[in-house]
C-alpha cells in the first residue's frame, strides 16, 4: 500500500475509447487517480460527475485525472456515455492495480462479506511520487478538495 512521498506504483491499463494509459508516461504532469467501486452506482456516479464538472480546472493546473474501477472497458463506455463524463476511465478488470494501491478491501454489507474497492484517491506529483492520499472518501466536496491540494503542490 503506497504512502505519501513514495513512488506511485506504475501501471498500464486499458481505458474507455480503446487506448491504454501508462502512469509513468504521463510525467511530468501531476496525476489524480480516483478509485471507485462500480460503474453507474449512486455514489460512483456522483463522484465521476463531480470530477468531470471541474475537469477544465484540473486541465488548467496541468493535471491528468482518471477514474479507476474493476469494471470492463465496455461498462466504462456505457457509464461515460450515460452520464456525459469527461474524465477518462481505466479498467482494472484483470491487472491487480487496485490491490497494489491497497484499495481492494473486504467489505461488509447487510451482514454479507465481499471484496471490493474502497473509494480512495491518490494525488501523484510530476515526479511520480504520491503527494496526498484520501481513503474512505465521502463524495460531496471531494473533487474540489483534490483540486485545492493539486493547486497547493
Amino acid at each position: 500500500m503506497p504512502e505519501i512521498s513514495e513512488t506511485a506504483p506504475d501501471f498500464t491499463l486499458p481505458r474507455d475509447g480503446g487506448d491504454t494509459v501508462s502512469l509513468s508516461a504521463l510525467r511530468p504532469a501531476p496525476v489524480v487517480l480516483f478509485f471507485y467501486p462500480r460503474d453507474d452506482t449512486s455514489g460512483c456516479t456522483k463522484e465521476a460527475v463531480a470530477f468531470s464538472a471541474i475537469k477544465a480546472d484540473f486541465d488548467a493546473a496541468g493535471a491528468q485525472v482518471f477514474g479507476l474501477s474493476k469494471d470492463s472497458v465496455a461498462s466504462h463506455e456505457k457509464f461515460r456515455d450515460k452520464h456525459a463524463l469527461t474524465v477518462p476511465l481505466l479498467s482494472d478488470a484483470e491487472d491487480g492495480v487496485s490491490e497494489t494501491y491497497g484499495v481492494w478491501k473486504e467489505k461488509n454489507m447487510y451482514g454479507k462479506k465481499f471484496f471490493g474497492i474502497e473509494r480512495s484517491t491518490f494525488l501523484i506529483d510530476g515526479t511520480g511520487h504520491i503527494a496526498q492520499v484520501w481513503r474512505k472518501v465521502k463524495v460531496p466536496g471531494h473533487a474540489e478538495e483534490v483540486l485545492a491540494a493539486l493547486r497547493a503542490l
